[in-house]
């Protein structure tokens, strides 16, 4: 079983930072990309930042391009979100997602990822 764990959401004032972390575990677990989604009430969940370890590869949404900075630890299964800038717009659940699997097409679906965290709060004032 794999759990995913996300930590570091809260209220920030707009302009501000925050940095959500993330860690997947389990016991024979290894992941080839991980990424973040949010979903903000009435809307669909979508796609924040993802990172492929192979190669090191990013990967962002157009929204949050030189705002956010997704970066991470391959061996510890980790990863983290470094947002500046913040907007009120962003303001939404944030979901941190795995997968182990390889996979040739960029990581932008949420039907790429098998394994969920629960979700951390990131409000954004005005």
């Amino acid at each position: 079983q794999v759990h995913v764990v996300e930590s570091g959401g809260g209220l920030v004032q707009a302009g501000g930072s925050l940095r959500l972390s993330c860690a997947a575990s389990g016991r024979t677990f290894s992941s080839y990309v991980m990424g973040w989604f949010r979903q903000a009430p009435g809307k669909e969940r979508e796609f924040v930042a993802a990172i492929r370890w192979t190669g090191s590869n990013t990967y962002y949404a157009d929204s949050v391009k030189g705002r956010f900075t997704i970066s991470g630890d391959n061996a510890k299964n980790t990863v983290y979100l470094q947002m500046n800038s913040l907007k009120p717009e962003d303001t939404a659940v944030y979901y941190c997602a795995a997968r182990s699997a390889f996979l040739v097409r960029p990581p932008y679906g949420s039907y790429d990822y098998d394994y969920w965290g629960q979700g951390t709060q990131v409000t954004v004032s005005s």
